[in-house]
């Protein structure tokens, strides 16, 4: 499973941090979150593998983004959480 997260799209509410603490952080000054271990596929873009015991965490960091700026997708590369 992977997470994308887009930056650009992100307005700063962190409640992605405070579901998955270990693949968020607040970057207060930015006013963004930072997806920890990510890595920028494209300008603003971040991606990473989510480990088997943060899929749940993962998922709902996602589900609880008010601006959909976190993508979740199976290891086929469907997307799990919009």
């Amino acid at each position: 499973m992977k997470i994308e997260y887009d930056r650009d799209t992100c307005i700063g509410m962190f409640q992605c941090v405070a579901e998955w603490e270990e693949g968020f952080e607040a970057d207060r000054d930015a006013g963004k979150a930072v997806l920890v271990d990510g890595e920028e596929t494209e300008e603003d873009v971040f991606v990473r593998e989510v480990p088997e015991d943060a899929e749940f965490d993962a998922k709902f960091a996602a589900r609880v983004c008010p601006v959909d700026a976190i993508r979740v997708y199976d290891d086929d590369g469907e997307q799990l959480v919009p």
